[in-house]
């Protein structure tokens, strides 16, 4: 099973790309998932959602609907040598069992900085994940080039983590595109390749991921995705250059290219209803 979609959906900047003008914040949700088959929430890297916020978006998507979650950043974005709070920790997989009763949960994406590099520390971070949630499918996203080796991937497929390919600027301490999987579940984040504005922003982080994909740029992907796929039971294509909804101009190419007929939709019933 394939499913495309993008990191969040909850932008003000894709009123107008994407979302009706008039729409309200109560309605993205349902508008977007007539339209796309899942969504990664990145909310919560940031703080840790309520049951009660979960609950509500599985009662409001389609039964097929599925939902992956970043996890907090206070666990993956501490030291590899410190020791994430227990409390975030259970506070966070509480939070997830709406999703899990509705079987709308796809995966946890723990995604590590730069700085986290292969040691020792680094792997009993990710056995930690597995122990403490031992019933969840998680996919690791590594942001440095160190991680890229086979050693790496028996290690990630004995703890049954999944691998997230990437597509990002061609830097030079960057995973390099690939079509690798560790697990059952298959995964690939775009984050756009605005090489001038990774590293340092002028105005916000937001704009690392300002970047519009051309088609030739996606179909680079194609032969990967396909890949992936085939060695899965599940893959999420999610597309993170969220500013001004490109994103989700690019999730629909993607879609195209890969000839996944979106839902069929009257936009203008649908319309009138979500401005009601």
């Amino acid at each position: 099973m394939l499913r495309v979609g993008t990191c969040g959906f909850s932008y003000k900047d894709w009123v107008g790309p994407f979302y009706p003008l008039r729409i309200r914040p109560q309605s993205m949700l349902d508008y977007y998932a007539e339209r796309f088959a899942a969504v990664e929430i990145d909310s919560a890297y940031y703080a840790i959602p309520s049951a009660s916020m979960f609950e509500s978006m599985a009662h409001r998507t389609p039964p097929d609907f599925r939902f992956t979650v970043k996890a907090p950043g206070s666990i993956t974005h501490v030291p590899a040598d410190a020791t994430p709070p227990a409390d975030d920790l259970r506070a966070f997989r509480a939070s997830l069992d709406p999703l899990l009763r509705a079987g709308k949960l796809g995966a946890v994406l723990a995604q590590f900085p730069n700085s986290f590099r292969p040691a020792r520390d680094a792997f009993g971070r990710l056995e930690l994940l597995r122990r403490e949630w031992p019933d969840l499918r998680l996919v690791a996203e590594f942001r440095h080039r160190d991680w890229q080796k086979d050693s790496v991937g028996r290690i990630l497929g004995a703890l049954d983590i999944g691998w997230c390919n990437v597509d990002e600027p061609r830097l030079e301490s960057l995973v390099r595109p690939d079509a690798r999987t560790t697990s059952t579940i298959g995964y690939v984040r775009f984050h756009g390749r605005n090489a001038a504005k990774w590293w340092k922003q002028e105005r916000s982080a937001a704009e690392r991921y300002d970047y519009m994909y051309s088609v030739d740029e996606l179909a680079e992907w194609l032969q990967r995705i396909e890949e992936v796929v085939d060695k899965t039971d599940e893959t999420y294509v999610f597309f993170n250059n969220h500013r001004n909804g490109q994103a989700a101009t690019n999730a629909r190419q993607m879609m195209d290219l890969l000839d996944i007929a979106p839902s069929p939709v009257d936009d203008e019933a649908r319309q009138l209803k979500l401005l009601e």
